[in-house]
């Protein structure tokens, strides 16, 4: 079977896979423990010699119950202190439920994962944070505590907000093989080398302790799972909703496939640096390609266009160029040390600059508008607001557009 397919067959597929399947027990995965470093089937790193948590055939209906991406204990009742806190290097960031050997898959392999069902926890959170995309701009810290249900989640830090339940994983991935994971950390390297942002492997608070952690056998070649790379990763792609099949390359015989980082909902661009973090469960479903496409650059995905719609009837937009100020060095590209870049106060089709500038109009936009501080607005920003390109062509100045959900805004 070739992999071009319609997103309602392949949909269709997985559940007559899943039906087929329904004498086998539900695969669970993860959920025990007070946090990862408890949980024999939760992972924070990614590296080929990590065991196995379960196994699975295709078509069986797997459970992952995932926790959010800190690692956090997020009912505010609750008295827990977790030891692991204070790392400055976010140890704990990413926990996954898995990784799941998929019987019969090897190598060259193409794993399609159906996303069937997803059930949110009752707290999530969103952060400001340096790691956000305009915290160069956007002053102090704020950590927001929304109350979730199915429908809609809510905040007494930004009241007045009502975010509908748009609810997906951020990270879906694969183990990579060994030949991935060495030119993975040698290109990662060269980038921290020459002062690019990367986050180097790190055994602190590394799942499972065993291979990566301090003690480990591969304690300096575990990923991180800050970035995506081809095996899938921290995609945080807003549109892999309850419905979407995500194609993923196995490198590895049985794929080892893991999922976490739940959203309950997110802006194109997560730009704070968060989204609405929450713990959940997802029901998901597989099936083999043998034949499938290499995917060099990255998964495919695909399923039913009406989750690229935004969440509203109503929404406001502001546009972005690449223009700065004379002097001014955006901070994403300090590193390359350009003695040209500061006398100019245009760059050639520099997206991310674009997007810069739209998002920080339409910060300005919400204080001014809706009496939000910058930060809860930057917040606001980062769990609503898309941030999508216009044109890539009209050099210098390509247009990137963010677009705010009006609805979001309750009695406004």
């Amino acid at each position: 079977m070739r992999f071009h397919t319609l997103g309602a067959l392949a949909i269709a597929v997985a559940l007559v896979a899943a039906a087929t399947h329904a004498q086998e027990a539900v695969v669970t995965i993860g959920g025990t423990g007070r946090h990862c470093g408890e949980d024999p089937g939760c992972i924070n790193r990614l590296h080929p010699e990590i065991p196995m948590a379960a196994r699975a055939i295709p078509g069986q209906m797997l459970l992952f119950k995932a926790r959010n991406a800190s690692d956090f204990n997020l009912d505010p009742a609750s008295s827990y202190v977790d030891p692991r806190i204070g790392d400055p290097e976010i140890g704990t960031v990413h926990p996954l439920a898995g990784p799941v050997h998929i019987e019969g898959a090897e190598p060259g392999d193409v794993l399609a994962v159906t996303l069937l069902n997803i059930d949110p926890g009752p707290y999530a959170y969103t952060s400001v944070s340096s790691a956000g995309f305009v915290s160069d701009h956007v002053s102090g810290s704020l950590r927001v505590l929304w109350k979730l249900n199915d429908s809609v989640a809510v905040t007494d830090d930004i009241p007045g907000v009502r975010v509908p339940n748009a609810s997906f994983p951020g990270i879906i991935t694969v183990l990579p093989g060994r030949e991935q994971l060495d030119a993975m950390l040698e290109r990662e390297r060269e980038l921290s080398d020459a002062g690019g942002a990367v986050r180097r492997p790190h055994a602190l608070h590394a799942s499972p302790a065993e291979v990566c952690g301090p003690e480990g056998t591969h304690k300096d070649e575990c990923l991180r799972t800050i970035p995506p790379r081809e095996h899938g990763g921290n995609m945080d792609i807003r549109y892999l909703q309850v419905g979407v099949t995500v194609f993923l390359p196995c490198y590895v015989e049985g794929c080892g496939l893991a999922i976490g980082d739940p959203h309950f909902a997110q802006g194109d661009g997560e730009v704070s640096g968060t989204a609405i973090e929450m713990d959940a469960d997802f029901t998901v479903t597989t099936r083999l390609i043998k034949d499938g496409p290499a995917l060099h650059r990255g998964p495919h995905y695909e399923g039913p266009a009406h989750v690229l719609d935004i969440p509203s009837r109503r929404f406001y937009a502001t546009t972005g160029f690449p223009l700065k100020n004379e002097g001014e060095i955006p901070p994403d590209i300090e590193y390359l040390q350009s003695e040209k870049i500061a006398g100019l106060r245009n760059l050639s089709k520099d997206v991310s600059l674009a997007a810069r500038n739209a998002l920080l109009e339409m910060i300005d936009y919400m204080t001014e508008t809706y009496g939000l501080t910058a930060a809860q607005a930057y917040v606001v920003a980062s769990v609503a607001v898309d941030l999508r390109i216009g044109q890539l062509v009209d050099a210098p100045n390509v247009g990137v557009t963010a677009i705010l959900p009006l609805d979001i805004f309750v009695n406004r």
